[in-house]
């Protein structure tokens, strides 16, 4: 008995390795399939939790492990490890590109990379319109409406000093954009738009400071062209014989009132802004002017008139004495 139980061994001993090895090797390819799955996964299909139409800050300096991390926590990749060797591997000879992304859809962990290592930030341009005439304050708020994110604080801070220098016109920006950028742009479009007129400048015989200043109070003074000229003609005029200027629009700069909402003793308010106390014109622009306001203040049209008013619907009235210019406020305004 003994023997032939030790033959049954013998002769099962084969198979049930051979079951072992079947098994292990079925394991070992189960394994493999549902890793090649994963990383397949993981690689080629959005996360679920992929944040659409988000924007994804990469600080200047960020290593690797920081980058994989940030994407990770913002739901971007499903695997900060797989991104990172993905990349070590594939993007061998890139760098993360710093900044801020926009990631309008869901993307695969390789598109993820291959926008990073390309710097491609896919950011949205916004498309917003300076008005003429619009002051420091006011830019930034137009900017900030159309982009939440925009520093209009920093921009009010730095740009205080550029007033009537920055063009008025309509300009694309995108989320990225910085208030310095912006005052570059702005500026090196004014530059663009007064180099045409520099010999012009240069034959009226003054400074494009008070060219600019001049202008940026016809800008708030009046509307069209034609009036424009002729009130340009009466402030120099006004200079000119030691008159004070005497405009209510400056008043912005002072109180931030209105000719409609100023008052007798606001006329009286100490303010180099104040042309009814200085003579002369106020110490610079009081907003950023067009380029129709900026010919105007340079080719004033000469005429007899010394007073102008704007009626209630919105008509100028001259007047060549300051009687006339009674009678014109109480038939135009009363």
């Amino acid at each position: 008995m003994g023997t032939n139980t030790q033959m049954e061994t013998d002769m099962v001993t084969p198979v049930a390795v051979s079951h072992r090895i079947r098994n292990v090797l079925l394991a070992g390819f189960t394994i493999i399939v549902a890793v090649i799955s994963y990383l397949l996964s993981v690689l080629f299909l959005p996360p679920t939790s992929f944040p659409v139409k988000s924007y994804v800050d990469i600080p200047e300096g960020s290593t690797l492990y920081q980058v994989a991390d940030i994407l990770h926590e913002q739901g971007i990749i499903s695997s900060p490890f797989v991104f990172r060797e993905y990349f070590r591997f594939f993007k061998s000879d890139k760098f993360v590109s710093a900044g801020k992304y926009y990631f309008d859809t869901r993307l695969c962990l390789v598109s993820v990379a291959d926008r990073l290592s390309a710097a491609d930030f896919h950011i949205p341009r916004f498309k917003i319109l300076i008005p003429e005439g619009s002051d420091v304050k006011e830019i930034s708020k137009y900017i900030k409406d159309q982009i939440p994110p925009f520093d209009a604080d920093r921009f009010v801070s730095l740009a205080s000093n550029e007033e009537g220098y920055l063009f008025p016109d309509t300009y694309f920006f995108s989320i990225a954009t910085k208030p310095e950028e912006v005052i570059t742009k702005m500026k090196d479009d004014f530059q663009t738009k007064i180099n045409p007129l520099n010999e012009k400048i240069l034959a009226s015989k003054k400074s494009l400071h008070d060219i600019l200043t001049m202008a940026s109070i016809i800008e708030r003074e009046t509307v069209t062209p034609e009036s424009r000229r002729i009130v340009s003609g009466i402030l120099w005029k006004r200079i000119k014989i030691g008159m004070p200027l005497q405009v209510d629009a400056t008043f912005s700069y002072v109180n931030g009132k209105s000719t409609y909402d100023l008052t007798a003793q606001d006329l009286h308010i100490d303010s180099k802004y104040n042309t009814y106390e200085y003579k002369g014109l106020p110490p610079g622009p009081i907003c950023n002017p067009g380029l129709d306001s900026i010919i105007a203040s340079i080719e004033p049209t000469a005429t007899d008139y010394l007073y102008y008013l704007s009626g209630k619907d919105g008509t100028m009235h001259y007047a060549k004495t300051f009687s006339e210019h009674i009678s014109n406020k109480i038939k135009y305004l009363k």
